[in-house]
């Protein structure tokens, strides 16, 4: 092959549609990359990870992740772990699927199967999205509580603002609203970081934690909770939001060019989700050092938590740092959802729609379940319903997964890019490990196990 050569026109014949507009267009290819040192062109690509990690510690993990630390103390810790080495796996498909054929998820879902299949992928994606925003409503209404004293039932209706923010950072540019992410991701950082030494944790428990146990299939209560942790971390929308906005970066379209985006990109998202592994554990640290060894071990709501912070670790700081940084988390992810819902949208039924208009319909759908619990069972119903969002978002994962597996691994499709056959044969076994546990929650559920 021509190195110079266009890497899509090799590609071109394997897809049955020409593709009717690129990912996210108003930013799509809106980054410049510049020339010069090695450094400074994968700084260029350094930002998607970050809001790509952000999606693996919003408040649907507070719940799971504060659920099992007070109940299994560093247990589930490796539950943490696994998820954060698939997501790394996984995320690294979005890119390569992303820059060796221009499409996002979505789009090449539309192009590869039958409209039917397609429409019914694009049901379930909008389902996994709107638990996304259900967990998102909540996690901001609780910050806001915390923080504020703001009543739930109005934190709830207040979240529907964020519209506003979403739509100035985005007439800003496309940097702007990196920026906003990351400089919330260091607030939450810093606030995580003085909450662990406060908690001052068993660190040989933490670090045996990391080691994965039997116990995790075999208990039905902490498989729950488990695979409440994996769908909180390996989160649906994330793959389509990764494989849309690594083309914000305007990279060549020689192979050279496209090989270089592609390792810069996944570099940017291993990194970033390192980074959202140690908050995630953190958090799970923090639950099981301040609950699980006080004795403290059904703490399964934020607001509980928050309330048992200051008496437990003898600080007034440490309530109103936990506070903070869930609002951080809750701003962070409704940024990322709203892209994620605009790529799946219009890369699997090409209907376009205005961001605002998108993210109102949204916000609205979360809204009314989030009110209604809230308004009938106050917080207790909250927390239930947040733990519910991340077992439901695992159970969409598979329709996520298996597609994005199979068309990296197509040669016609990647062309020289396509995923190396070891890789593949990684990523199979996650997906397959994806199915065969909810295959085991769902048998759980069915006969009372659960």
């Amino acid at each position: 092959m021509d190195q110079s050569a266009p890497v899509s026109l090799v590609q071109k014949a394997a897809w049955r549609h020409s593709r009717d507009l690129p990912s996210l267009p108003e930013v799509n290819r809106s980054i410049a990359v510049r020339q010069g040192s090695v450094w400074r062109r994968a700084a260029a690509f350094m930002g998607p990870g970050y809001l790509v990690a952000v999606g693996y510690m919003d408040p649907g993990n507070w719940a799971t992740s504060l659920a099992g630390g007070s109940k299994y103390g560093y247990a589930l810790l490796s539950v943490a772990l696994i998820s954060n080495i698939m997501a790394i796996i996984l995320q690294s498909l979005c890119a390569r699927l992303a820059v060796a054929t221009g499409r996002d998820l979505a789009q090449a879902c539309r192009d590869a199967y039958p409209r039917p299949v397609a429409w019914g992928l694009w049901l379930l994606a909008e389902l996994a999205i709107c638990a996304t925003d259900l967990a998102e409503v909540i996690g901001t209404a609780i910050g806001l509580n915390l923080l504020f004293g703001i009543p739930l039932e109005i934190g709830v209706i207040i979240t529907a603002l964020d519209v506003f923010l979403i739509l100035y950072l985005q007439n800003l540019g496309f940097r702007w609203v990196e920026a906003f992410i990351i400089t919330l991701l260091g607030v939450i950082a810093v606030c995580f970081g003085i909450q662990i030494a406060m908690a001052d944790p068993d660190w040989s428990g933490v670090i045996t934690g990391f080691a994965p146990t039997t116990e995790i299939v075999t208990n039905p209560d902490m498989l729950y909770l488990a695979l409440g942790i994996l769908g909180a971390t390996v989160m649906p929308h994330n793959l389509y939001l990764h494989s849309g906005i690594v083309q914000t970066r305007a990279y060549g379209n020689t192979l050279p060019e496209r090989r270089e985006a592609l390792r810069f990109a996944t570099l940017d998202s291993t990194i970033a989700l390192m980074f959202a592994l140690t908050i995630n554990a953190s958090l799970l640290i923090l639950a099981a050092a301040a609950f699980h060894h006080t004795g403290r071990t059904e703490i399964a709501e934020i607001g509980e938590a928050h309330t048992l912070l200051e008496p437990l670790l003898g600080s007034a700081i440490a309530p109103t740092l936990f506070g903070l940084s869930l609002l951080c988390c809750g701003l962070n992810s409704t940024v990322t959802a709203t892209m994620a819902g605009q790529i799946v949208m219009e890369g699997f039924i090409n209907f376009k729609m205005a961001p605002w208009m998108r993210r109102l319909i949204t916000r609205g759908i979360a809204i009314v379940p989030a009110a209604a619990v809230t308004i009938a069972y106050g917080e207790s119903g909250t927390a239930k319903l947040l733990i519910l969002s991340q077992v439901i978002l695992s159970l969409q994962l598979p329709f996520a997964i298996i597609p994005l597996v199979t068309m990296t691994a197509s040669k016609d499709k990647m062309g020289a890019l396509v995923t190396p056959r070891w890789l593949t044969a990684i990523a199979g076994v996650i997906a397959v490990v994806i199915v065969v546990l909810n295959v085991k929650l769902l048998m759980d559920f069915v006969t009372g196990g659960g």
